[in-house]
């Protein structure tokens, strides 16, 4: 799994700077490590509760800019 993880995670690291789907690849490289590294495990976690709390302030953000449109129709 190390060989197999390590290729889909620097993948996604090459995706980042060209056309495709990095972050998206980098996390399936993580779930594939942390299958059976406790460290991929842990960072896999991290990365999941920090998305969770961007997805939250983004929505917040989202309905505090549609509820300023609104009031100005």
């Amino acid at each position: 799994m190390l060989i197999v993880g390590g290729t889909i995670l620097l993948t996604g690291l090459v995706m980042l700077v060209t056309p495709g789907p990095g972050l998206v690849v980098i996390l399936v490289g993580l779930a594939t490590l942390a299958s059976e590294f406790p460290w991929a495990r842990r960072l896999l976690t991290r990365v999941r509760e920090e998305a969770g709390t961007r997805g939250r302030q983004a929505g917040s953000w989202w309905r505090r800019l549609r509820g300023r449109d609104s009031d100005q129709s």
